[in-house]
């Protein structure tokens, strides 16, 4: 009797625990299913749809992916254009990040204050990134050609913004320069959850700097590396804002990225249509999602065995 009497109190202890649980995360639910899973089914089921947000909706089925795929190359120049820049992105930030984790690891007050200058691009809008950066490269009085100027580096003033690969390169630096703060932090993160043990073991076997770094630091961070650079990728195929500021596509689209090219044609905005195209830019918006699904999923495949040996 008395072990029936334990079980039903633990079962209702438990009981409790489980609905005390989950009061707490449904605030969170709530939230997700309202902004994150109900504006997907809501994109999903428009990718069908002909509908510019005022006539009446008509239902195309599978034409606006056929358009995608077959007659809107400018749609799959943006998503190149989008790889080129997470690609050169991620040679600089990665490495960028790394280096700086490495030198401001430690407890010294110098180091707080670099962390917190360096991070705290992270907390400027993005918006205000880009103005900032279109007027440091501004091809007449920008702060960049006159400083290349000042230094005899180049007689006349570069067009940052008349040729697509300087304009993506602009793109790039800025965008390096909003994102390597929060990428610091994650390594100096898991930099610090190594043992200390582990150096003083490879000190006394007389290991050298470089083979610490590559035998020790680098395979105990692989587990935050591999968090890092997924957010990193997801991030990055993401980005809009600090391109529609920036250059806002141009020269003659060919800055454009995958997700600032849907975005314009979901608000009528810049040069993609004079009327939005709810129906086409959710048909765009679900490709780009596929595409960034299958990345990912190969990404975490052929990483999932990092970071286990340790």
């Amino acid at each position: 009797m008395t072990f029936f009497k334990r079980k039903t109190k633990h079962q209702s202890l438990y009981r409790k625990d489980a609905i005390q649980s989950y009061l707490m995360l449904a605030p969170m639910l709530i939230g997700f299913a309202l902004f994150t899973v109900y504006p997907m089914i809501w994109l999903i089921q428009w990718s069908w749809f002909d509908y510019d947000g005022m006539s009446t909706p008509k239902f195309i089925g599978l034409e606006n992916y056929i358009r995608a795929f077959t007659r809107d190359p400018h749609y799959w120049e943006s998503l190149e254009n989008t790889f080129y820049i997470v690609i050169a992105k991620f040679i600089i930030e990665i490495p960028l990040a790394l280096f700086l984790a490495i030198i401001l690891n430690g407890n010294k007050k110098i180091n707080s204050f670099f962390r917190t200058l360096f991070f705290s691009p992270t907390i400027v809008s993005t918006a205000i990134v880009g103005i900032v950066f279109f007027l440091m490269f501004e091809p007449f009085m920008g702060s960049v050609n006159q400083l290349l100027k000042a230094f005899n580096i180049i007689d006349t003033n570069i067009n940052w913004f008349s040729n697509k690969w300087l304009a993506d390169f602009v793109i790039v630096i800025a965008s390096v320069w909003k994102g390597f703060g929060i990428n610091m932090i994650f390594f100096i993160m898991g930099l610090q959850n190594i043992s200390q043990e582990i150096y003083e073991c490879a000190d006394i076997d007389g290991v050298n700097k470089w083979n610490r770094f590559t035998k020790v630091t680098l395979p105990m961070l692989a587990s935050t590396g591999k968090v890092v650079m997924m957010l990193f990728i997801v991030n990055s195929i993401k980005m809009s804002d600090l391109v529609l500021v920036l250059t806002n596509g141009q020269p003659g689209g060919t800055t454009e990225v995958v997700m600032s090219y849907t975005f314009k044609y979901f608000f009528s905005y810049g040069a993609a249509d004079a009327i939005s195209q709810y129906g086409y830019s959710s048909a765009l918006a679900v490709i780009t999602a596929l595409i960034l699904t299958v990345i990912v999923s190969l990404y975490l495949r052929l990483t999932r065995n990092m970071g286990n040996h340790y």
